[in-house]
């Protein structure tokens, strides 16, 4: 009697992938209502900015103070808090920026500005020169897309920059 075990063919087991014969369709949907006190509905000044930060996004399910994390604030053509998104996740010291990224969902909402926000785990609120960067980057694409990016602000442990109030969110 013959116990060796007979296995099927690898083409049996792995079928080839094939891509969906029509293209998806895509729909933006709230994940969550997040309540904004009526004093911060109105958004256009730092100290807003970084209100919203703390009541918002330093409470978010995936935020981690331990890492940088970028987040954009959606704004209408009043400057009002449409929503925010956090973007990215980064290090301890280091995030990933890019135009694409941080406007998508600004386009998907119909957002007319917005205000980009990411925090310092270190403390310090002081811009370094990759965020001066990247904020030179955004403002640019803003002006391709027409959505002005109206701050980028920094959060510290207790303070925060803001880049437009230094100068560097002029085009």
């Amino acid at each position: 009697m013959n116990t060796t075990p007979i296995f099927p063919s690898v083409e049996a087991i792995v079928q080839p992938f094939q891509f969906a014969a029509s293209p998806y369709e895509y729909k933006v949907t709230a994940l969550r209502e997040c309540p904004t006190p009526e004093n911060l509905q109105q958004c256009e000044t730092p100290d807003k900015a970084a209100d919203y930060w703390r009541r918002h996004t330093a409470t978010h399910p995936h935020f981690n103070p331990e890492c940088e994390c970028l987040a954009v604030l959606l704004l209408n053509t009043h400057k009002k808090v449409k929503g925010h998104h956090l973007v990215s996740i980064g290090t301890m010291d280091t995030i990933l920026v890019h135009p694409r990224e941080v406007f998508r969902v600004a386009i998907m909402t119909a957002a007319s500005a917005l205000i980009a926000m990411h925090n310092h785990p270190s403390g310090e609120s002081s811009p370094s020169e990759a965020d001066i960067k990247v904020t030179r980057d955004l403002i640019r694409a803003g002006q391709f897309l027409k959505i002005e990016l109206l701050d980028y602000v920094i959060i510290g442990h207790g303070n925060f920059s803001s880049l437009h109030s230094l100068g560097y969110c002029h085009p």
